[in-house]
Parts: structure tokens; sequence; C-alpha cells
């Protein structure tokens, strides 16, 4: 059995997963603002769970990561400051662990989805924008510290980050209203503008095959396929060849997926 968890800003997902990517036994709860609480309702919700043998396990962290040591850095919602994860992980878990940024993770398990594609971007978009660049199922080496919600661009007037003005916390901001609850094609056509800024950008400098939307907003990509499909084509270069947009197969579990995918490769055993 693997064990995988997904520490997010304001949830934490811990699951069992067998060896064929079987979720077998999973838990959530409320992630604490305190580094040293988390460890222990970890470890007591752990504990509930009737798998008490692991071959390995991942765990998936927002913000910026030291993986050689496996430590969470810095994150703009959990102030936890530096914390050592991985090793907290193994020794809770009794189990060698894999430490990763979360949105890294969540597009490895996606990409390792459609293998047909050579070079898949994955771009999450919830509170904050992040991504991943895969190339042949694997993470790229190059771009693992990649931050591209952080982009600047002009809006509205003043210099702005993609994500401060196109993420799902921006979208409530300015909407009073979560993506789930926007229907007004011309609200879906707005926020197709803001996204198709950083999508073409993100384009041009990766050249994918495959872009994956996944995230609270990528999971109603449903609503704005169209408008952002149009708005794209409007804006976009004419030399520049657009590549196909997915939203992710697995948006809520995608993180928890990638942490099992890097515990098999920890094992040797990838997919």
């Amino acid at each position: 059995m693997y064990a995988t968890v997904d520490i997010g800003g304001t949830k934490t997902l811990v699951a069992v997963l067998d060896g064929q990517r079987n979720i077998i036994e999973q838990v959530k709860f409320p992630t604490p603002k305190q580094y040293d609480e988390f460890k222990v309702v970890l470890e007591q919700n752990v504990a509930k769970f009737a798998t008490k043998n692991f071959l390995a396990g991942g765990v998936g962290v927002r913000g910026n990561i030291d993986r050689e040591g496996g430590m969470s850095l810095k994150d703009d919602v959990l102030d936890w400051g530096p914390s050592p994860v991985r090793a907290d992980c193994e020794n809770i878990f009794g189990c060698e662990f894999v430490l990763e940024n979360d949105s890294k993770l969540a597009g490895l398990s996606e990409a390792r989805l459609v293998r047909e594609f050579k070079k898949v971007l994955y771009i999450t978009i919830s509170t904050g924008i992040g991504s991943a660049f895969i190339i042949d199922g694997s993470l790229d080496p190059d771009t693992l510290n990649s931050e591209i919600g952080k982009g600047v661009y002009e809006h509205n007037g003043k210099v702005q980050q993609w994500e401060d003005f196109a993420s799902g916390k921006a979208i409530v901001e300015t909407y009073n209203k979560r993506a789930s609850e926007i229907e007004d094609p011309a609200i879906w056509r707005e926020i197709s503008i803001n996204l198709a800024f950083g999508l073409i950008d993100a384009a041009v400098a990766f050249t994918p095959d495959l872009i994956i939307l996944g995230g609270g907003v990528g999971t109603h990509y449903a609503k704005f396929q169209e408008p952002l499909r149009q708005v794209i084509a409007e804006l976009k270069p004419a030399e520049i060849t657009f590549p196909e947009i997915r939203q992710a197969q697995h948006p809520e579990e995608a993180v928890i997926y990638g942490c099992f995918e890097l515990a098999k490769d920890l094992l040797g055993h990838a997919s």
C-alpha cells in the first residue's frame, strides 16, 4: 500500500492507495494554521486507518519547497515557515516519503493519463495559479520551480500578477461568486479574457502538445470552454499554433494520485 498526503491551504486529504491506483481509505480534515498542531492532527487521523504498513509515500505541499531537505519553505496561505514535512511524514507512516509541490504532483498524475501527448502543461486555477510541465511522463527538471501565476501583466491600468486578476480568488473578489455559481455568459467571457493572456504566454514559452486545466475553476471548464476558445483565437498572434485544452480528469484527487505516482517512482515502479 502507498501513503499519500495532500496539504491544502484550507483542508488536508490523506489517502491509502493500492498498487493499481485505487483509493482504499481516505480522510479529510481542516489544515491547522500552526505546523506543530498539523503534525498532531495528521498522526491522529493516520492512526484510524486499517492499513498499518506502507511501501512508500508522497506528500504534496503548497508554495516553495526544498526537495533535497524535504522541507516546506514558504506559502502565502499557511504561515508555517520552514517545516520538515517529509521527515515527519516518514515518522508517522513508517516508510520512505517523497515531497513535491502540489501543482507539480497534480500535473504529473494527469499527464500520465494521456501518454499519447509528449509535452503536457498542467495549469491549476484555484486560490492562486500554479503549473507543471511534463515531458514523456516525467516532471521537467528545468521548470520545477516555475511560478506561472506570478507572471506580470498590465490589467485595469496597473501592473499585476496573473493570479491576482485571473485566479479563483480573483473571480470571487470581482463578482462575489464562485465559479460554480456563475452562469452569465458575459461574465465567463470576461474571465476568459483574463485567463487567455497567461495561457497564450504559456503556450509560447512551453510549446506544449496539450494544456490541462485543473483546480476549482478548471473543474467548470465546460462553462467557459467556448468563450475561452474564441478569445484565444482573437488574441493570439497568427503564427502561434495553440494546443488543445482539456479539463483535468480527477481535479479533486489529482494531487493524491501524483503523490502515488512519485512514491512508485521512488521504488523504481514508474507507471
